[in-house]
């Protein structure tokens, strides 16, 4: 069963903030659908950060960069992700920690499974 996210607890796990540009309700909204999922899929996370930063360029193109931080047991999950759309950077970003968390729950799951051999000190026949 997926535990329902409510807005209280998405408010208190997530943390959105724009360098350089002004946070529409748009891109706060479109941020908040996405992680919403990553966080039905892994209920241990503790708090994910969310940074859209907008560089100007010389030429009247600007790019858009997103990063993200997912706190979790253990090392944190880190990922950015660069573009000329801010949605495409966002929709990227969340792909990318999603993967992260994928991958973080894959290698735990091997390790549980692999038997480790164990050495006593014990003379006791082995076998193979």
């Amino acid at each position: 069963m997926i535990p329902e996210i409510t807005p209280e607890i998405l408010d208190e796990k997530l943390i959105i903030s724009g360098i350089h540009l002004d946070l529409t309700d748009g891109l706060k909204q479109h941020v908040r659908d996405k992680i919403a999922k990553l966080l039905r899929h892994e209920q241990h996370i503790v708090r994910v950060r969310v940074t859209i930063e907008y560089q100007q360029t010389k030429s009247n193109h600007g790019q858009f960069t997103a990063k993200g931080q997912i706190e979790i047991q253990g090392p944190d999950i880190v990922a950015g992700e660069a573009g000329d759309d801010a949605y495409a950077a966002i929709d990227k970003l969340v792909s990318e920690l999603d993967r992260g968390l994928r991958k973080r729950s894959t290698n735990r799951m091997s390790k549980r499974t692999k038997a480790n051999p164990i050495e006593l000190d014990a003379d006791i026949p082995k076998t193979d």
